[in-house]
């Protein structure tokens, strides 16, 4: 085969491969797919299995906080938040959108964080997040930048 034959068999492949079809929808409910088993890991304080959504390279930035970057980072900041008298987290993802190619999204979501108050009884601090997820090789979605913040106390 000559060399501009090569070429332009090249260039076909590379070009439907590159119109490859994305299914966006089925991509967003894979994303939301993990928001359950996410929160159940958290409420059981399994460290490792929480740990399991971030990607290695993850970023996570607490309100108030440096950022953390890297799983070891990351471990230490969870396991110091189960030692929190009442710790509890749950969210509700409210949006996620794709990128085009299907290999990277974000998502926002409205939380609610949850502590022992200093009578005891259970306070809960309402929050917004905004993640950023990627695809890997495996298929599987992992949050890569994670950054929430409270929402303003009502005002008297």
């Amino acid at each position: 085969m000559s060399s501009v034959r090569r070429w332009a068999v090249s260039c076909t492949l590379l070009s439907i491969a590159g119109c490859a079809h994305v299914d966006v929808a089925a991509e967003r409910e894979a994303i939301l797919a993990t928001d359950r088993p996410w929160q159940d890991a958290i409420a059981a304080k399994d460290l490792d299995r929480t740990l399991s959504f971030w990607a290695d390279d993850a970023v996570v930035m607490p309100p108030g906080q440096p950022s953390l970057a890297g799983k070891d980072a990351i471990r230490g900041f969870v396991a110091q938040a189960f030692k929190v008298p009442g710790f509890g987290l749950r969210w509700e993802t409210t949006s996620v959108n794709v990128a085009p190619h299907g290999d990277l999204a974000y998502a926002l979501a409205k939380t609610t964080t949850t502590v022992s108050g200093p009578d005891g009884k259970p306070l809960s601090l309402q929050g917004k997040a905004a993640t950023v997820w990627r695809k890997g090789t495996d298929g599987r979605w992992r949050c890569v930048v994670d950054i929430w913040n409270d929402e303003a106390p009502p005002r008297p």
